[in-house]
Order: structure tokens, then C-alpha cells, then sequence
């Protein structure tokens, strides 16, 4: 999705477009879903006064006034309604009501709310604006962060996604607890979010120009996945909502044929090939084989690495998560990095891979990186580690997945993204432990001799194939794709969505175990007939000895238990000499 959505990193300089004024609730129903189709729910819940509450006015004055200046009952309106025609479980925000802060009815009314869509197994969607907790409710109002928080947790537990759109203002507990918890948050143009509002704020840092942040700022951190006009939320609600449901896998019989590759090179050439500066890559691959693409930002700890790109899509009629190694211009030095991914980059993969599992979305991956981005600062920031949780992610994912190497595929950085059900690599693109020039150096210590490297390192499709650390090689137009890079679209996406359709069989655990075998079994020498019958004679007897290991141990536990029978009577019969003298029978306790 383009126009209204803030995605690009030249979008986010500057100051913040000013906010507009905020909605009530009522408004924000009217603006985003469809007409007539709020139902009103979870309304019940009164207001207390636990602290008896005054200022200049008592509490219960404050709320009535508040409900004649609002219209509404409480700072949060919760229901049912529809989006593009699809239901969905709603929370929408009143900062008319005593500034849309959360005291007990409204976190009770959001806890609701999220019990009935996760039993409904529907979307749930929060729009945000609150001043945070409600003071006059003192820590009754505090914990309702805690209350909302595991709520959301359990929705998460039961695969429901969940929405947040935060309005101008959303800040304080609201903002703390469950606004961001949303799989995928919206943030509105121009509005100011934070925990800590700029009336409350009690730490400034030197040299700070204003007190407060806007959606702009976050979504440079990578702290909210776009930033959109308010007129433009319904269309990315729509967009989202649609995007977030499992589909069904394709019917392989109607899908298109696959062209077979033919003349596969192998070392140098495939080397040149993989790196051509005019190769289509991970962007154009997600934009040109999918449809409805809405992209998804940051890992979620203050940064978003442009290196690693990512969001929900549509492939054919089956709803996926992508990731992607991003060259752009091949730069090193540039925004992307010549695809070189931080560890920021690698958590937000993560992020994505487990936002995958969590939703039943099958994901995709396009690998194309010469290798992880590995400075000092790199290092520090927990590069080894970062990998290795996406390596983990990644093996223990449910979901179907497939991992496609379009281009250079650069040792543990390109590993990240490729432990999957299938794995497609086209016929001019590489897969190494590492470079090359890297080889060449250590061994030879002359990067010229890099050429005679590569294919003794068998970096090429056909070598992978024959290895078994791929499943298929894809075919590529004459001379490459950089020579056609519409034609490699055409030809990779009967392949990729044939490889997802064969993923998506069966059940999750056999995925899994699929999965693991393969990689068990990669780098063994073929199985001959003496070994087959070798390792069946090993089974049995394991099968035997565990057997004679049961037997045993159901004996011995027959012995006990007749040892335990014999005593029981003399152990009743001192009990009950103990309990005629008086005594306190064992496990009674006195006080």
C-alpha cells in the first residue's frame, strides 16, 4: 500500500506535521468503520470511586459533567463492528472523557473486549488516545495497565490479531500497556505519543529541542509500522485486517506450469552473475509477485534498519508474511547497506518470523546479501546473537515457509533467512560459506585467485541441488536475470507458488521434523544397502533393549507396591494408638 502511509526515510525528516485536533470516539467510529455496523458491548461496568476521591469537585461530579461534555458512559466506547465488510472485536478511545485516561471500567471494558474476540477468533482493533492512568482512581487505575496487558498477551497465545491505531494524543499507561502490544501498529500523521506526556515529564536530556515525541519520530525508531493521514486509517485498517487472516493454500492443479532451467553454469560466471548491479532484488521481487503489500517497520527497540525490509502481502489468493535482504544501490556506504542487515536488522526479522507463527501466515523470504553488517559497534550490539535467534526462530516455526535466494547468498548473514520448508535459489544466484575473496585470502592469501575459489567451493545452484541444501533451482532468462528482470518475475512465480502450496501440506509438527531431518542428514554419504541394513539392525535392538527396560521396571514396581500394601495395616494401627492418646495425627498443624 502507497500514498498515505510514511515508509521511506526522507519522509521522516523534518519536523512533525502538526497534529490535528482529537476526535471523540463516536467520530473515530464514523470515520473508520462501516456505516451502521457498530454494535455497542461490554457497557456494564460501572465506575467506582475507591478513594472517595476531590479536588475542587468530588469524583462522581467530575464524571458526570464528563459524560454530558462527551456523550459517552466512559473514556473507551467497545463493541462489534465491521471493516471492509470483515468483523471485528473494537476499542476506540474518548479523550473528551477526562482526557481518555484508563481508570477500572475502562480497563475492565478493553479486558472484555479482548476475552470476546479472542473466543470469537476475530480481528481486535484499539484506537488510542488517553492522557494515560486515571489519577483520581489512584493505583485501582495504575494496575489496569497490568489487567490490559495480560489480555493482550492472551490474545496473542491464541493466534487473534491484534491492531493498534495510535491517535493524537496517546501517552501514559494506554500508550505502556496495550496500545503497544498491537502485531501491527498504525500511528496517525502529525500525532504526539509517548509515555511520559510534556506536562509530567520529569528527566530532559541536554541539548533536547522539544519535550515531546511525534509519530514521525517512532516510526524513524522503529517503533510503529507507519504513519498515516487520519483520512487515510480506514484504508489501511482495510488493507491490514484483509492481510492478517489465514487463507488457504492453492490447489496445485490449477496453478501454472514450471519452466525447468537448463544450462546451469557453475563457479565464476554465477559469481558475476549474482552480483550485477542491475539484478532485480528483494523489493522488486515483494512488489512484483504479490499484491496489497503493507510493510512493516523496526524491531521494535529504537531502530529500523532499512537493510532488512518486511510486512504482510498477498501471493496469488494466500496471505504471507515477507522478508527481505535489501541491496538497493549497492552501496556499502549507502541507507541499505549493500544488504549487509544489523542486529537490529536480524530482530526484526525475528519479529516477523515469530509475528508468522503466531498468526498461521506462511512466510516467504528473498535472501540477497553478500553478508551481515559486522563493524565493532555491530559486534557489540549482539550480531552473533541476533543470527542465531533467527536461525532458532526459524527452526522451531510451525507455520509453512519458503526461502528463495535471488542473489548472493553471503555465509551465517544469508544462513539467517533460509531454514525453511523449501528452499528455491535461482540459476545465476549463489550460496556460499563465504566469499570467494574471503576463501581466496585465507587459503591462498591472494584474492585474485578467487575465480578457481569459487567453484571449488560450489557455490552454484547445481552444486547445492546435488548437496541437498536446496530443494530446486529456478529458472532465469537468457543470460540472467538483470537481462530480463520482468521475465525472472514471470519465471520465479509459478515456482514460488508452487514451493508454498507443497509447504503448507500437512501438519505443523511435521514441518518441523521435516525440516530437522533434512538438516541431520545433509553432508552424509549416500545410504548403501549394507548401511540401510546396518542401522535397521541398530533399531532393533534398541527397540529390544528399551523393551526389557520396561518389563523390569513394571516388575520392580509391583514389589513396591506389595511392600507398601504389608505395611499399611501397622502404620493404621499405631495412627489410631496416637490419635486415642491424644495426639496430633502427622500433617495437622497448631496454632
Amino acid at each position: 500500500m502507497t500514498g498515505p502511509l510514511t515508509n521511506d526515510a526522507a519522509a521522516r525528516d523534518g519536523d512533525p506535521v502538526p497534529p490535528a485536533p482529537a476526535l471523540s470516539a463516536r467520530e473515530w467510529i464514523d470515520l473508520v468503520f462501516d456505516e451502521a455496523s457498530f454494535d455497542a458491548a461490554f457497557t456494564g461496568v460501572p465506575t467506582p470511586d475507591p478513594l472517595h476521591f476531590e479536588d475542587s469537585r468530588p469524583y462522581p461530579e467530575r464524571l458526570e459533567e464528563a459524560r454530558r461534555l462527551s456523550g459517552g458512559e466512559e473514556a473507551v466506547l467497545t463493541g462489534i463492528a465491521n471493516i471492509g465488510g470483515l468483523q471485528v472485536v473494537v476499542a476506540v478511545s474518548d479523550f473528551r472523557f477526562i482526557g481518555g485516561s484508563m481508570g477500572f471500567a475502562v480497563g475492565e471494558r478493553v479486558a472484555h473486549a479482548m476475552d470476546r474476540a479472542a473466543s470469537g477468533k476475530v480481528p481486535f482493533v484499539a484506537i488510542t488516545c488517553s492522557g494515560g492512568a486515571r489519577m483520581q482512581e489512584g493505583m485501582v487505575a495504575l494496575l489496569q495497565m497490568s489487567k490490559v496487558a495480560a489480555s493482550s498477551v492472551r490474545l496473542h497465545e491464541a493466534g487473534i490479531p491484534m491492531i493498534s491505531v495510535l491517535a493524537h494524543p496517546t501517552t501514559g499507561g494506554v500508550f505502556a500497556s496495550y496500545a503497544t502490544q498491537g502485531d501491527v501498529i498504525i500511528a496517525e500523521r502529525g500525532a504526539l505519543i509517548g509515555f511520559a506526556g510534556p506536562r509530567v515529564r520529569a528527566v530532559h536530556d541536554p541539548g533536547e529541542e522539544r519535550e515531546s515525541l511525534y509519530a514521525e519520530d517512532l516510526l524513524a525508531a522503529g517503533h510503529v509500522d507507519a504513519v498515516v493521514a487520519r483520512a487515510s486509517i480506514r484504508d489501511a485498517l482495510i488493507s491490514v485486517v484483509s492481510l492478517v487472516r489465514p487463507t488457504p493454500a492453492a490447489d496445485a492443479d490449477l496453478l501454472p506450469p514450471v519452466v525447468q532451467p537448463r544450462g546451469l553454469e557453475r563457479g565464476w560466471v554465477v559469481v558475476q552473475r549474482a552480483r550485477h548491479p542491475e539484478r532485480p532484488r528483494s523489493l522488486a521481487y515483494v512488489r512484483g509477485l504479490t499484491s496489497d503489500y503493507f510493510p512493516l517497520h523496526g524491531d521494535r527497540s529504537g531502530i529500523d534498519d532499512p537493510a532488512l525490509i518486511g510486512g504482510l502481502a498477498r501471493l496469488g489468493d494466500t496471505n504471507v508474511v515477507v522478508i527481505g535482504q535489501e541491496r538497493g544501490d549497492m552501496n556499502p556506504g549507502g541507507a541499505r547497506r549493500d544488504g549487509r542487515v544489523s542486529p537490529a536488522g536480524y530482530r526484526k526479522a525475528r519479529r516477523l518470523m515469530l509475528l508468522a507463527e503466531r498468526l498461521h501466515l506462511p512466510l516467504v523470504t528473498f535472501v540477497d546479501t553478500p553478508g551481515a553488517h559486522d563493524g565493532i559497534a555491530d559486534e557489540s550490539a549482539g550480531l552473533a546473537g541476533a543470527i542465531s535467534d533467527c536461525l532458532a526462530a526459524m527452526a522451531s516455526l510451525t507455520t509453512p515457509s519458503v526461502s528463495v535466494v535471488i542473489g548472493e547468498g553471503g555465509s551465517g548473514g544469508a544462513l539467517a533467512l533460509t531454514v525453511a520448508d523449501r528452499i528455491l535459489m535461482q540459476q545465476n544466484a549463489m550460496y556460499s560459506v563465504t566469499s570467494p575473496e574471503g576463501a581466496a585470502a585465507i587459503l591462498f592469501r591472494d584474492r585474485a585467485r578467487a575465480p578457481e575459489v569459487a567453484e571449488a567451493l560450489g557455490v552454484a545452484a547445481a552444486d547445492l541441488l546435488a548437496l541437498g541444501a536446496i530443494d530446486a533451482v529456478v529458472a532465469e532468462p537468457g543470460g540472467g536475470a538483470h537481462a530480463d528482470p520482468e521475465g525472472a518475475m514471470r519465471l520465479l512465480r509459478p515456482a514460488l507458488r508452487r514451493a508454498l502450496t507443497e509447504a503448507m501440506r500437512g501438519r505443523g509438527a511435521q514441518r518441523r521434523s521435516r525440516r530437522e531431518q533434512r538438516l541431520r542428514g545433509i553432508g552424509l554419504p549416500p545410504a548403501t544397502p549394507a548401511t540401510q541394513a546396518a542401522l535397521r539392525g541398530i533399531t532393533d535392538a534398541w527397540e529390544v533393549a528399551v523393551g526389557e527396560m520396561r518389563e523390569r521396571a513394571g516388575a520392580l514396581g509391583s514389589r513396591l507396591r506389595r511392600r507398601g500394601e504389608a505395611a499399611t495395616p501397622a502404620a493404621d494401627a499405631t495412627s489410631a494408638a496416637d490419635t486415642s492418646a491424644g495426639g496430633a495425627s502427622p500433617g495437622e498443624g497448631t496454632l
